[in-house]
């Protein structure tokens, strides 16, 4: 897996040492990522509530506030913020903490500055993957809602409801599958926390952000020395997990050698470390997820039939959006409503059009489509409510049942991958085009405003054809 671009990613760092701040911002500012720096958590906390991050350094001794402290205020915010903490060696056993209650990684002082930026490299490709997960599908419940928390009144969603309080409760291994914005974590969440775990760790990795080289030191840990820049014992996502829930996302990403020690873990409940000798056993739920067919994988040759038999012993198929149309407005009234509060803006709705317009649309990107297009229109809407007039074109020249689109005969897989880098390219012209002429076609304030780097709003300009190469 390459390297994300750090491009336009940017990072808080949080110490009160000054010297370690500084070296730590010098480090990432050369590796070209933008850097924020703060004395402690008092200030890290307001500098994260006055600009976006997309990852969060931070030590876990300071004044005021210390690292701990920052981290639950950090998740409260944003539960996928990856929040990267930094100890010495005598308080591994708090970071091993922190990482229980939802910090990304940890690393030791002194640290290896290979292991730091392949720290923060794995937070930014894992923010990034998150970034495409739907997270507007959470809710506080309630029969118009659905279960669980979980906006779903639609029969799909309640089969899928049915399946989580039946085996909520159990310790069986459950596969989560769907396509890609359905909300297979909010599912894998809902399985934590209707168990009798609840109280215990829920641990996520996202296999697709981890490097092959890296995953089973991810997974399983390691030991001082085992490779270089392991200055000391480090525990694995299994032990993290123990008596708790595991969440493997993007199962079917990792590769034929680690399936083999997957299934060996699985088996017989028990590891070894990276470099190490001595066999951990630990007692866990495991839950997993993938977008991909992993049946026909199997068939294919690409994925192990006994790991897969493993793992799909309870199934769970997740629905695309445009299976479960009725849900649209539910969803829609919870998504404007967050996005009001975050955007300052005052929204009385949608139209009925607009909603007739929602719903004609066959959402490829299912609930993280909708997401975006809906926070794009709030953003640019200069009425009291939404209209269908305010949505992008797109969406009100495909409202004719679009799901007939897909069956016509000839389209294969690569027409529709075709189809939908088209859209999402005009879903990028329009935005862009909206955000200059609410600047006046000031290219700064227009990056502010979609919250990227100007830098990239020009890359992305130029490869548009919005301005002279």
């Amino acid at each position: 897996m390459s390297k994300p671009r750090p491009e336009g990613h940017r990072i808080l760092v949080v110490d009160d040492e000054v010297n370690l701040r500084k070296l730590l911002g010098a480090l990432l500012r050369r590796e070209g990522y933008t850097v924020r720096l703060a004395e402690d958590g008092v200030e890290g906390l307001a500098c994260f509530g006055a600009e976006p991050f997309d990852v969060v350094l931070t030590d876990l001794r300071m004044p005021n506030l210390d690292g701990m402290g920052l981290l639950r205020a950090l998740l409260e915010r944003d539960a996928h913020l990856p929040v990267i903490v930094i100890t010495a060696h005598g308080t591994v056993d708090t970071a091993v903490e922190a990482l229980k209650i939802g910090a990304f990684d940890f690393i030791t002082k002194p640290y290896d500055k290979d292991e730091l930026t392949a720290v923060v490299a794995k937070a930014i490709a894992t923010r990034r993957l998150s970034d495409q997960a739907p997270r507007a599908t959470e809710s506080g419940g309630g029969a118009a809602t659905g279960r669980f928390g979980l906006i779903g009144a639609a029969p799909a969603m309640q089969k899928v409801f049915d399946i989580v309080s039946k085996v909520a409760a159990t310790p069986s291994t459950v596969l989560i599958t769907g396509e890609s914005g359905t909300g297979k974590e909010l599912i894998a969440k809902a399985l934590h926390t209707h168990s009798d775990r609840a109280d215990k760790p829920f641990i996520r990795v996202n296999c697709a952000a981890i490097p092959d080289t890296l995953i089973e030191s991810e997974l399983f840990g390691y030991e001082k020395g085992a490779f270089t820049g392991a200055a000391t014992n480090k525990p694995g996502r299994f032990e993290l997990a123990d008596k708790g829930t595991l969440f493997l996302d993007e199962i079917g990403e990792i590769s034929t050698e680690m399936q083999v020690k997957l299934l060996r873990a699985i088996q017989e409940s028990e590891f070894e470390r990276v470099g190490g000798i001595t066999t951990h056993r630990v007692e866990v739920r495991l839950v997993t997820a993938t977008n991909r067919d992993l049946a026909q994988q199997v068939k294919d040759g690409h994925f192990r039939d006994d790991l897969f038999y493993r793992l799909n012993v309870v199934p769970i198929h997740l629905p695309p959006l445009r299976d479960r149309l009725e849900d649209i407005p539910t969803l829609v009234k919870h998504i404007l409503a967050r996005y009001a509060v975050r955007l300052g803006r005052t929204i009385d709705g949608v139209s009925d059009a607009a909603l007739e317009v929602l719903r004609g649309y066959h959402w490829p990107g299912n609930i993280r489509e909708l997401e975006n297009v809906l926070e794009r229109t709030l953003l640019f809407c200069e009425g009291p409510r939404i209209e269908a007039e305010d949505l992008p074109a797109e969406l009100r020249n495909g409202s004719s049942d679009p799901r007939m689109s897909v069956a016509i005969p000839g389209v294969g897989v690569t027409g529709l991958k075709d189809a939908v880098k088209m859209t999402t390219q005009r879903l990028e012209r329009e935005m862009i085009e909206q955000a200059l002429d609410a600047t006046g076609g000031n290219v700064t304030r227009a990056a502010k405003t979609l919250e990227i780097s100007r830098k990239s709003l020009q890359t992305k300009m130029k490869e548009l054809g919005l301005r002279e190469p």
